[in-house]
């Protein structure tokens, strides 16, 4: 739990994100390594906190060897951190959300001032949609190889049948998602989009991200060091992460109840923010959120553009989070939601609270 006017939990140390980089993304990336594509990310974010490679207390990454195509695959990406001297190194198999969360309990605990977390994937690699269904239960689900977008369809098809929502309403959530990427230079999708054709109907290819490549980086840093390193820090109040049932025939669809726990643990309904970053990667996964996290209409949603513009698989939730926190380095968010998501149909769902410094309260 949080309480207002101080970050994180109560009688916490105060740990904010005070740098955030990541790539142009792109369709397709066959002329980089993994290494490559992460080198001027991580040196961006670096010198964006003052840090000199090797110099952050704690690194952490996260990533997916079933994109690679390899095992250990994160292994290599580790060059780009440094050889020597020795860090202080964990990774995570999932999307970078998660890997920040490790890195900010590692500060929480006073081990560490600073850290270094990035997270990468390269979608181009193989068939996304193949790939994604070995999320799925192996004995019952996936033998019958339903792809997340087909999953999703479901998804959509269940919020249209309960009357929360329209194709209509869809298409209007993909015109404002990629309008607001058209000022982005980092997305892959900018400006009008056609709703296309039916991919699995409901959904339309402009219901539905892009596959594409990409990487992103954040720093961390605790207390005063965090206000040295940053005018603005964007102080994480809280954090939380909780998942569905693995069975989808035992959930309700049209709503996510780990989207409302984590963020009531990570109190974001103890106040209201202006701005959310959310990881929906399907039109219709916004609907759902914009419920769970109780979004009044005056919230500013995804005005990065969010996954419909760029959604590099195991980067997109760290991309959330470190658009959060840009809004508020740039004086444009003063208390903001950002929500990492991994699995089919929303199955686990990260939400963390941050705050610009205007907030703080000062003992």
């Amino acid at each position: 739990m949080t309480r207002p006017g101080r970050p994180g939990p109560p009688g916490a140390r105060e740990i904010a994100i005070v740098a955030f980089a990541q790539t142009r993304h792109r369709r397709a990336t066959p002329e980089l390594s993994e290494p490559e594509m992460l080198l001027p990310v991580l040196r961006e974010a670096l010198d964006q906190a003052g840090l000199r490679p090797g110099e952050a207390g704690f690194t952490c990454s996260g990533s997916s060897d079933y994109l690679a195509g390899r095992p250990f695959s994160f292994t290599m990406a580790l060059d780009t951190v440094g050889a020597w001297p020795p860090v202080a190194e964990s990774h995570v198999e999932m999307d970078g959300a998660w890997a920040l969360y490790e890195a900010w309990v590692k500060l929480l605990t006073g081990e560490a001032d600073t850290a270094l977390v990035y997270a990468h994937g390269t979608s181009s690699s193989g068939e996304l949609r193949d790939v994604l269904t070995r999320q799925l239960d192996p004995y019952c689900t996936a033998p019958l190889w339903p792809d997340p977008v087909a999953l999703a369809a479901l998804q959509a098809q269940a919020l249209i049948d309960a009357g929360e929502t329209d194709e209509a309403a869809l298409a209007r959530i993909a015109v404002r998602s990629r309008a607001a990427a058209a000022t982005n230079p980092y997305a892959q999708l900018r400006g009008p989009v056609p709703a296309g054709d039916y991919v699995v109907r409901p959904l339309r290819t402009g219901d539905c991200p892009p596959v594409g490549d990409g990487a992103a980086a954040v720093v961390l840093a605790a207390g005063d060091d965090a206000r040295r390193r940053c005018a603005r820090p964007a102080w994480i109040r809280g954090m939380d992460h909780r998942a569905e049932p693995h069975a989808l025939g035992v959930r309700d669809l049209t709503d996510s109840v780990s989207t409302r726990l984590a963020a009531e643990r990570a109190g974001a309904f103890d106040a209201p923010a202006d701005t959310a970053e959310l990881h929906a990667p399907f039109t219709s996964q916004e609907v759902v959120l914009r419920k769970a996290l109780r979004l009044a209409d005056g919230v500013a949603v995804n005005p990065s553009g969010g996954p419909l513009a760029a959604n590099p698989v195991m980067a997109a939730g760290l991309i959330r989070l470190g658009e959060a926190a840009a809004r508020i380095h740039r004086g444009e968010s003063g208390r903001a939601l950002a929500h990492a998501t991994s699995g089919p149909c929303l199955q686990q769902n990260l939400v963390a609270v941050l705050e610009g410094p205007e907030r703080e309260e000062r003992p």
